[in-house]
C-alpha cells in the first residue's frame, strides 16, 4: 500500500490548519496511508522567525531521506517561506529545486493543475530578463514530454497538448521576436515527429489559455513562470496544485503561500490541499510513467 508523508511547510503559516482539515475531510480512499510530519518546538501563529523556517527545513530534508530510503512513496509539501528559508541559508529558490538536488535528479519541471487549466514550464523561478537565452529546444521538448506522460497517467490516453510561443502573437513570424522561429517551433516540429496527434503550436499566448479552459486542450506548456501561473491562478486559486515532473518518485504541493495573516484563524481554505494529496495519491499507482 502506498505511503504518502506530508512536510506542514512554515509551522507560522497556514501549513498545519490546512493538513489538518484535509485529513479530516475524508476525501481519500483506503489503499494509501498518510502520516504528518510532526515539529519539534513551539510556534506562534503568524509570526515567522527563523525557528519556523528551520522547523520547516528539517522537515523538507527529513521527507527527502525517506523518498530515498524507501520508507515512503510520495510526499505532499505544505506552504513555506522562501524568504525566511534564505534568511537561514537555505540555497534553494523553492522547494521544487531542493527536491531536484535531494533526489539527484539531473532536472525537473514544475506543472500546475487544477480545475480548469494544467500548464507545465520550461523555466522556472528565473529573471523574465533571462527567459530567451535559458530556452532551449531539447529543454522545450523534456518539458513537454513530461507533461504528456504525466496527463496519461491522470487517465487521458491521447492527451492534448498546446506549446506556448513566447512573444506577442507568437512572435508573427519573427516581427516580435524570432524564438519561436529559432527554437519552439523546431522542437514542436521534433515532438510531432512521434505524437502528431498530441502537440501543437507555437500557439498565441493571449489565446491560448481561454482555449484551454474551454477544453479545447488538456494541457499547456508555457516558456516561464507568470505565463503560466497567471492564468492559473485567476481561474484556478482554491484548488490547483504543483506538481514536479521528473523526480523518480512524486511531490506534489498545494499551489498556496503561508498566508500569516490568516495563520491561526481557522479561516485557510483547505482545497488545494486535499486535491494535491488526492494526486499524489493518484501518482502513486503510475509511478514509471513519470520517469523518462
Amino acid at each position: 500500500m502506498p505511503h504518502i508523508i506530508i512536510t506542514q511547510g512554515d509551522p507560522a503559516g497556514i501549513g498545519p490548519e490546512v493538513v489538518a482539515k484535509a485529513l479530516a475531510s475524508g476525501n481519500f480512499s483506503d489503499d494509501v496511508t498518510f502520516e504528518v510530519l510532526p515539529y519539534s518546538g513551539s510556534f506562534t501563529p503568524g509570526q515567522p522567525n527563523a525557528a519556523s523556517a528551520r522547523a520547516s527545513w528539517e522537515a523538507l530534508e527529513i521527507a527527502a531521506r525517506r523518498l530515498m530510503d524507501g520508507t515512503a512513496d510520495a510526499v505532499v509539501t505544505g506552504p513555506v517561506s522562501k524568504e525566511q528559508l534564505q534568511s537561514i541559508g537555505f540555497p534553494f529558490p523553492g522547494q521544487t529545486e531542493f527536491f531536484t538536488d535531494r533526489l539527484g535528479v539531473t532536472e525537473t519541471r514544475m506543472c500546475l493543475s487544477g480545475d480548469h487549466l494544467t500548464v507545465g514550464l520550461c523555466t522556472i523561478h528565473e529573471p523574465l530578463a533571462k527567459v530567451p537565452e535559458l530556452l532551449s529546444e531539447e529543454g522545450i521538448v523534456r518539458t513537454a514530454l513530461l507533461m504528456k506522460e504525466f496527463m496519461e497517467s491522470r487517465g487521458i490516453k491521447t492527451p492534448r497538448i498546446a506549446i506556448c510561443g513566447l512573444n506577442p502573437h507568437a512572435g508573427e513570424n519573427g516581427a516580435f521576436g524570432d524564438e519561436e522561429m529559432r527554437i519552439i517551433s523546431p522542437a514542436i516540429a521534433r515532438l510531432q515527429a512521434n505524437h502528431a496527434e498530441v502537440f501543437s503550436g507555437p500557439h498565441v499566448p493571449d489565446a491560448v489559455f481561454r482555449e484551454a479552459a474551454m477544453g479545447k486542450f488538456d494541457a499547456v506548456v508555457c516558456m516561464y513562470h507568470d505565463q503560466g501561473l497567471i492564468p492559473l491562478k485567476l481561474l484556478d486559486f482554491d484548488n490547483a496544485v504543483n506538481i514536479t515532473l521528473g523526480l523518480p518518485k512524486p511531490r506534489v504541493s498545494p499551489d498556496h503561500g503561508t498566508a500569516f495573516s490568516l495563520a491561526g484563524k481557522n479561516q485557510a481554505n483547505a482545497s488545494s490541499m486535499i486535491r494535491a494529496m488526492q494526486v499524489a495519491a493518484e501518482m502513486t499507482q503510475h509511478p514509471p510513467s513519470l520517469r523518462l
